[in-house]
């Protein structure tokens, strides 16, 4: 590839973020709401993904528990289908299409949260899992793009939505990226203040 191809894709990347800022700062605010009510409440965050997702859902799991640009006290949250032991033995079961759920079914409790990413909200395994939450009484965070297709069509008033408005699965991790930093940063806000007030 060029360096001045290179240089274009930066400058496309950063003219879509321009385009969505504004569409997409409403549920990445509401998104974050919900992570705090979660963790303050006591609940825990369990998070997944399919494909390329499932390394932003170990991501942010990390960052919950890690922290993200403050020293903080560490959130409860775990990764779905990041212990491959637990995994196999329940595709061993006969049923791989249920292993997220089946994590959510024995890890989640009412007042927890899920959160799903998934860039075309079309993977059975999300949809089971997000079945699952609701059968549990979790909240849902789904982040998703393209409109969310059936995975959209799964959530409940209550549960919220980010949606990328694009088709491209790239671009949409690359909002996914962007959107679950603003909400790591959001959290760090609202639960240790400005960092201008706590200088």
């Amino acid at each position: 590839m060029h360096e001045q191809r290179i240089q274009q894709r930066f400058i496309d990347s950063a003219d879509l973020s321009y385009q969505w800022a504004e569409v997409l700062a409403r549920p990445i605010a509401q998104a974050t709401q919900a992570l705090l009510a979660c963790v303050t409440g006591g609940g825990k965050v369990l998070t997944c993904g399919e494909g390329a997702s499932v390394a932003l859902a170990q991501y942010v799991a990390a960052l919950l528990v890690g922290g993200f640009g403050r020293p903080r006290p560490e959130l409860p949250a775990l990764a779905l289908g990041a212990d491959a032991v637990t995994l196999a033995a329940i595709v061993r079961r006969g049923d791989a299409p249920d292993a997220l759920a089946a994590q959510v079914r024995a890890l989640g409790s009412a007042g927890d949260l899920l959160l799903v990413l998934c860039a075309d909200g079309q993977g059975p395994g999300l949809l089971r899992a997000v079945q699952a939450a609701h059968e549990r009484e979790l909240s849902v965070l789904a982040l998703t793009g393209a409109g969310g297709g059936a995975l959209a069509r799964e959530l409940r008033d209550t549960d919220v939505h980010v949606s990328v408005p694009s088709e491209s699965a790239a671009h949409v991790h690359e909002a996914h990226l962007r959107a679950l930093h603003c909400v790591c940063e959001g959290l760090d806000q609202q639960l240790l203040g400005d960092e201008e007030s706590a200088s």
